[in-house]
């Protein structure tokens, strides 16, 4: 295909794109007498980060930076160095267990406990992607956060967290781990959706949260009105059957997540702009 052949079906494409978007924020923006249902355009719309376990460790550089041995027990992905004296230059000069060399980002999650053991994760897979209707900012450098809440004893919003054994299996999402079929999918998910508002002035905040939202129907709240990926971390666990689980943090209710940012900066903004703004699925490399 000729370069004003590319161009064309990209500006095609853009047209299109603008449509569905147009559509959706006027289906989003109030009720529909036609009784059509908002589609959102960014289905599909992401990269991908796919990283292989690193450590374990009863550290946490968010919660309690400079602080070893505070925290309960986290599994980490991503950056190999993370631990309780973690800072943006350490983990930029460590390395990562992602197949996307420039992704030496901090993840991590309470430690599953598998009939009173501790278990691994096989791997994590790291979705980054658009929902609002506002054009994605790539995060600052040095930017955390966390999502879901350590100590829930309830389920919590599962647009925030859930339980399943993949897509492969036909199991819905769950509160609680299911018994994952044997030989189906890839074993038992726990699945944590990060907010993707930010107030566009603060890499943390007290609470670890206040900082950052979610959005509603596609709109950031006007205190929170940059809008930036939402991140979906998903680790991946060698289990299936019916056992007796928990987190590190207690109950099962109680997932939650971590994200420290040591992108490259440059790699993350190219990025967002090509695969978030500009409507594209992107491969993992």
């Amino acid at each position: 295909m000729s370069r004003r052949a590319r161009l064309g079906v990209l500006g095609i494409a853009g047209v299109v794109a603008a449509a569905a978007i147009a559509v959706w924020a006027a289906l989003a923006a109030g009720p529909s007498t036609s009784g059509a249902k908002a589609v959102n355009p960014f289905a599909g719309v992401n990269f991908i980060s796919a990283c292989r376990f690193s450590h374990e460790a009863t550290d946490d550089p968010i919660v309690y930076p400079g602080q070893p041995g505070k925290s309960h027990d986290h599994t980490f992905v991503g950056n190999t160095s993370t631990d309780a004296n973690s800072t943006l230059d350490s983990l930029r000069a460590a390395g990562t267990t992602c197949q996307r060399p420039a992704d030496k980002a901090g993840y991590w999650m309470p430690t599953l406990i598998v009939d009173g053991q501790a278990v691994m994760p096989a791997g994590a897979t790291i979705y980054y992607r658009r929902n609002t209707l506002a054009r994605v900012h790539a995060f600052p450098a040095g930017f955390k956060m966390i999502a879901g809440d350590s100590k829930a004893t309830t389920p919590q919003d599962r647009r925030i967290t859930f339980w399943n054994c993949g897509v492969e299996s036909g199991m819905p999402p769950s509160d609680t781990p299911p018994a994952c079929p044997d030989g189906r999918g890839e074993g038992l998910r726990l699945h944590v959706n990060f907010p993707s508002c930010w107030d566009g002035r603060s890499t943390d905040s007290a609470d670890h949260k206040s900082h950052v939202a979610y959005p509603t129907a596609g709109v950031c709240p006007a205190d929170h009105p940059v809008a930036v990926p939402v991140i979906t971390l998903i680790y991946r666990y060698p289990v299936s059957g019916d056992h007796e689980f928990a987190l590190s943090s207690g109950g099962v209710y109680s997932a939650h997540a971590d994200f420290f940012n040591a992108w490259n900066q440059g790699r993350l903004t190219q990025l967002v702009n090509f695969c978030l703004n500009g409507l594209r699925h992107c491969a993992r490399f």
